[in-house]
């Protein structure tokens, strides 16, 4: 099936495409594509689905549904085509070829808004680490000719080297320096994470889904100005501030205690392994932290799945043991009916019952009583 979309200017025109293999995710109305897509700039003009039992080798979708979608990009003068599955670089090439316009997928979808929102040296680091790994796979579609020579004959590393193996020479050193750089840059942030140790602070991490509302409930708690919006990856920085709680008990038993709260990048159904990898220094604050904030999406229908997605990358990451409690933020978004009649209860977590409260980190409602907890 397929559905057209308003025109707008100034983007690229892009068709998206899913394909359902019976997966309980599927996104029937790729309406998270979507909002990847303008989140990078594109204009999505329209939406084709379809169902496989499994991906074709050479398409992914077959030469039937591609011959359908390049029909529909002539038609509405679409420049580019969006996959919602990651493609591999064989598939990628193929429709390429097929449909005549650049092909590309979630993965590289993502790294992209990365690239775009990274603001701090570490950031564009590990953006930088990440999309050089994407990179390395698919070089043969830069030099699908692969007898292009730089010179005459010679041995490897002269100049009849394929051009090729030059460029998978150059982004490999490239790969190395950066995780070089960020190796370095870990280690300090290993230091700073003992200094803390050593003054007895408590660290706790807020995480969640993209687009949960983190960010606003971090400057509600703290009364910081870090970067918040209404879009998916606001914040891929970490930032840490102190945070008093006046009705808590330090380790002296006087009350009253400072803690430390970070604030950390939101993960995404299918959030490329590489991303996870390359931000392993921002993740370990998750790793490392006494406490987790779950922040959740209250308003958004598909909120359960998104806690599963959150708790797959916790798991991955090494947090998943790290005790949580379950933020329902954005209530002030709830029509009445929906809005809870207790303000906390428990819940029921990967078979654990663990504390959730109901806040909204825009309007302050129920942030004290977080504050308590």
């Amino acid at each position: 099936m397929s559905s057209s979309e308003t025109n707008r200017s100034g983007a690229a025109l892009t068709i998206l495409v899913g394909v359902d293999l019976g997966l309980p995710h599927f996104d029937s109305e790729l309406e998270e594509l979507s909002l990847l897509a303008k989140t990078a700039g594109l204009q999505p003009v329209a939406r084709v689905t379809c169902k496989r039992k499994a991906p074709d080798a050479a398409l992914f979708i077959g030469s039937g549904k591609a011959d359908e979608i390049k029909m529909l990009a002539e038609e509405l003068g679409a420049t580019e085509i969006l996959f919602d599955q990651a493609l591999s670089p064989a598939q990628q090439r193929n429709l390429e070829r097929h449909l005549e316009r650049p092909v590309n997928d979630r993965t590289l979808l993502i790294l992209e808004i990365f690239g775009q929102r990274a603001r701090s040296h570490e950031g564009k680091l590990q953006v930088e680490l990440a999309r050089l790994q994407y990179v390395s796979t698919r070089l043969v579609r830069r030099w699908s000719h692969l007898e292009r020579q730089t010179g005459g004959a010679g041995v490897r590393g002269g100049p009849g080297e394929k051009q090729i193996e030059l460029d998978r020479r150059m982004v490999g050193d490239a790969i190395k320096r950066t995780r070089e750089r960020l190796e370095k840059l870990k280690r300090q942030r290993s230091t700073q994470r003992r200094q803390r140790e050593r003054r007895g602070a408590f660290n706790i991490s807020l995480v969640g889904y993209t687009n949960a509302g983190k960010s606003t409930l971090f400057n509600s708690l703290v009364k910081a100005r870090a970067y918040a919006a209404d879009q998916l990856f606001a914040t891929l920085d970490t930032t840490t501030r102190q945070l008093w709680l006046a009705d808590a008990d330090d380790t002296s038993g006087a009350t009253g205690r400072s803690v430390s709260l970070s604030d950390t990048v939101g993960f995404i159904r299918d959030l490329p392994h590489g991303l996870i990898e390359a931000f392993q220094a921002t993740l370990q604050e998750a790793v490392d932290a006494d406490l987790l904030l779950h922040v959740v999406d209250a308003a958004n229908p598909n909120h359960a799945e998104q806690i599963a997605q959150v708790q797959r990358v916790l798991q991955e990451i090494g947090a998943g043991d790290v005790p949580q409690v379950l933020v329902f933020n954005k209530t002030d978004m709830l029509s009445p009916e929906q809005v809870p009649v207790r303000t906390s209860d428990m819940f029921e977590l990967d078979g654990k019952l663990v504390p959730r409260i109901f806040v909204s980190g825009r309007t302050a409602q129920g942030v004290p009583d977080l504050r308590r907890r």
